[in-house]
């Protein structure tokens, strides 16, 4: 396993993440403990999760499944980076979700006890709060660092501007400020190159991104569906893509690789990103993301890929002169 720091942090992480979101709703309990058994045998130290994962309001369904891994000992808890966010409603009641400094404590709260843990190593903000000053916000998350129960704090789906607005803020209390930024980043959806990167890269922010197979379709969609394998959920945005889906797999088959490890290796080429989150549903699925490791691409191939998903010059002058 390759490792690297977590943005400008002295944290070092795995360069994939193991994303948990299906533990619960699409993957057993019992499977789920394998497969974060088996991403530790692989060297993956860097997990994440959400409150809200499980999707029972309130029930944080995912994080009790990884406290309940955790307190099967062996130093599982120790040898993990343990990433959770917070945002969502938790409840029907005021002040069960966003980012007000009462949701704040309770949700960190909440969160250690499901997780069976003392401590959150990246605690991320899911959403961006509009309605709450990022002053209340970093005085709530200033006293959870001062009491030991979080470690380091990051963003989640914010623009650059918000990142820049959080870390302004924390440099005039004297607060470190985020670290990280989870962002939907993947070679269909390359939006985060016009300003999020370039604003990670000028705060020292890493960036996480999440999904980057699309939800499957980077992952050799046509081929899936010629082969009878329907469980794509985006049906339509295959039918919209189909001709850069169809350059894409011819692409990879020259190359001799399965889209979703060239699509992996190309994400962990780019610049600012840390570490993918690989959601597996099966012990197949996390052993195949590590083929990536092994995907060389050149200049050459950089180009092409360009060709098939274009990206975005950093801003104005993607718009402008």
């Amino acid at each position: 396993m390759q490792y690297t720091h977590l943005g400008r942090s002295g944290l070092s992480v795995s360069r994939l993440c193991l994303g948990t979101m299906n533990f619960g709703p699409k993957t057993t309990e019992e499977d789920s403990f394998a497969i974060m058994d088996q991403a530790l045998a692989h060297g993956i130290n860097f997990f994440d999760t959400a409150n809200v994962y499980g999707w029972k309001k309130g029930e944080g369904i995912t994080e009790k499944i990884i406290g309940r891994w955790f307190a099967q000992g062996g130093d599982r808890r120790e040898k993990v980076v343990l990433a959770t966010k917070l945002y969502g409603d938790m409840g029907d009641w005021p002040n069960t979700g966003r980012l007000s400094a009462l949701n704040i404590r309770r949700s960190v709260e909440e969160s250690l006890r499901r997780m069976q843990t003392d401590y959150i190593d990246l605690y991320q903000m899911h959403h961006v709060d509009r309605d709450t000053p990022w002053d209340e916000i970093w005085e709530a998350f200033d006293v959870l660092r001062t009491q030991g129960k979080v470690l380091y704090f990051g963003s989640s789906n914010h623009a650059g501007w918000h990142i820049a607005q959080a870390n302004e803020t924390a440099r005039r209390r004297g607060s470190l400020g985020l670290i990280a930024e989870q962002s939907l980043y993947n070679l269909a959806v390359r939006d985060l190159e016009r300003e999020v990167i370039p604003a990670a890269q000028a705060y020292g922010v890493g960036i996480i991104p999440w999904s980057p197979l699309q939800s499957g379709i980077l992952a050799g969609a046509l081929a899936a569906d010629a082969g009878g394998d329907r469980r794509l959920s985006r049906a339509d945005e295959v039918e919209r893509r189909r001709p850069q889906l169809e350059k894409w797999e011819a692409f990879c088959a020259e190359l001799g690789e399965q889209p979703a490890d060239v699509a992996l290796a190309w994400l962990l080429s780019r610049p600012a990103v840390t570490a993918p989150i690989v959601g597996p549903r099966t012990m197949e699925q996390l052993d195949g993301s590590l083929r990536a490791f092994d995907v060389s691409l050149d200049a050459d191939a950089l180009a092409r890929i360009d060709e098939i998903w274009p990206g975005y010059k950093t801003a104005p002058e993607d718009y402008a002169w």
